[in-house]
């Protein structure tokens, strides 16, 4: 064997049993052999589903009891759309157009599509507190609003879907649209109908899948700030469900990007 080839072999063996403690050496040879041959530029982003998760919580905290006939009157939604505008929808939208910079398409479909929902939805009770569009229009509660039912009709069949994708992720995303998805369905039924219990129960479960919003939501953002998990999610990956170890172990150098800093 020539000089040239043995040194070659040397250095990338040398390259493949780095040392614990140094780079790459958190799993012995795991990138190590292109870690010193590649030079990698990222524009890291914290996980989008916590602020959109918190949006539709947010958004169903209010719509889901007020639905439900535990607090309010016919007008309460005149009350509530510049925040279920905002947070609801502009929010929750914003976060589902950054979860493609996560390459994550489940939560691109969930937030774009009810932070779509909650920017129309807002946008309707806007126009009616501002008299652009006639109060006999108005989908009050108890009332016969059939094209109304059919923003249900969508929602409840793309949520049903997402669901049955969510059991890849962790079982309780996938629970928490499987509320939005039956209760959309209730609600729809309620508009057709119609029918104050069919709205009570839609009114119900959303209120149910606000709750499991706002769980996972805290669950991600406290893996995001302790660096493990602290509230089980659930996942599919049974080692992410454990306190105390780390659900996911991104592809980073040890000691994070140079010139890269998480958080404020």
């Amino acid at each position: 064997m020539s000089h040239e080839h043995a040194g070659a072999a040397e250095a990338a063996e040398g390259a493949t049993t780095v040392a614990p403690g140094h780079r790459g050496g958190d799993l012995p040879g795991e990138h190590a052999l292109w870690e010193d041959r590649t030079r990698i530029s990222l524009t890291p982003i914290a996980a989008p589903s916590i602020l959109g998760l918190f949006g539709l919580a947010g958004a169903f905290m209010m719509v889901g009891a007020w639905q439900a006939g535990w607090y309010g009157n016919a007008a309460t939604p005149l009350i509530l759309w510049p925040f279920v505008l905002t947070f609801g929808g502009l929010a929750q939208f914003l976060a589902g157009m950054w979860a493609y910079r996560a390459r994550d398409g489940l939560a691109t479909a969930v937030h774009g599509m009810w932070g779509a929902f909650f920017l129309g939805w807002g946008l309707f009770f806007m126009l009616v507190s501002i008299a652009a569009v006639p109060v006999a229009l108005v989908p009050t509660l108890g009332t016969l609003r059939e094209g109304f039912a059919f923003w249900w009709v969508a929602l409840a069949v793309i949520s049903g879907l997402a669901a049955l994708a969510a059991l890849g992720a962790n079982l309780m995303f996938a629970l928490l649209l499987a509320c939005l998805a039956v209760g959309s369905g209730f609600t729809a039924a309620g508009y057709w109908t119609p029918s104050t219990w069919s709205l009570d129960v839609g009114g119900w479960l959303f209120v149910a899948a606000a709750v499991l919003a706002l769980y996972v939501a805290a669950a991600m953002m406290m893996e995001n700030t302790f660096g493990r998990t602290i509230l089980p999610t659930f996942k599919t990956r049974v080692a992410g469900n454990v306190p105390g170890r780390r659900g996911t172990r991104p592809l980073e150098y040890r000691m994070g990007e140079p010139g890269v800093r998480i958080g404020q």
